[in-house]
């Protein structure tokens, strides 16, 4: 069976045996892959570090049957580490990469690869808010998987914005007409951090209040959890974390 090579973010790791680890990655080319280290976990393992979550790995994958095999391993990008030592950090990075794992089931692209290591590689250089960064990514990820919220006409109808009533089941802001009884407003500041947090806005986003991080958050994951049909575990270790 053939051997092929890829660059991978590990999502997730399981023991196997006594020596052995199941890696799950993302990676560039071929979606997401599911292989074995074999004595991963012995002192003398040539892979080290590098089969770590949070990791970015150049590898070499032998074909298998059901899982393939890692036969080779070459980092990319050591953020664990800096990621590990702060909480608020290491939880972000949790969440993501449990989202990423969600997201890409089915075929994984080139795009959200590369926006998952952005994503790390921020979190790991502490150049935001580390859950701006999540939500920045998470918003971003569901854009590419087809579930991007409407922020400026409604969702629903179509009609002009802005508006001031987000519904995460009815895809993002919504117009009074469309709004079902008893759903929350959004202030303006929260409806400008969503936006910013889509588009790349680190100029509005550093600066915004926690009060207003902290309502654009809680939008946002129910936004996610809402179209993965399942909660995102990791997320309330996030909440604890702020």
């Amino acid at each position: 069976m053939p051997t092929y090579r890829d660059e991978v973010v590990i999502l997730r790791t399981h023991k196997l045996g006594e020596a052995d680890r199941i890696v799950t990655m993302l990676s560039r080319t071929h979606g997401k892959v599911r292989a074995v280290a074999k004595g991963v976990r012995r002192t003398s393992s040539r892979f080290g570090a590098r089969l770590e979550p949070f990791m970015v790995a150049d590898v070499l994958l032998y074909q298998g049957r059901s899982l393939d095999i890692v036969q080779q391993a070459e980092s990319l990008g050591a953020y664990g580490a800096d990621i590990a030592v702060h909480y608020d950090r290491y939880t972000s990075a949790n969440a993501m990469v449990e989202a990423a794992d969600r997201l890409n089931e089915a075929e994984a692209t080139p795009q959200q690869y590369l926006l998952l290591v952005g994503g790390l590689r921020a979190l790991a250089r502490g150049e935001h808010v580390p859950r701006s960064i999540l939500d920045s990514y998470l918003l971003r990820a569901m854009a590419l998987s087809g579930w991007a919220p409407g922020l400026a006409d409604c969702a629903r109808c179509g009609a002009a914005g802005p508006h001031d009533t987000f519904v995460a089941q009815l895809g993002g802001m919504i117009c009074r007409d469309c709004a079902p009884v008893g759903a929350a407003r959004v202030d303006q500041a929260t409806a400008g951090m969503l936006t910013a947090l889509m588009e790349g806005d680190w100029q509005f986003a550093d600066v915004a209040s926690a009060a207003t991080r902290g309502s654009a958050s809680g939008l946002i994951a129910a936004y996610a959890q809402w179209h993965l049909e399942r909660g995102i575990r990791s997320l309330q270790h996030v909440e604890a974390a702020t």
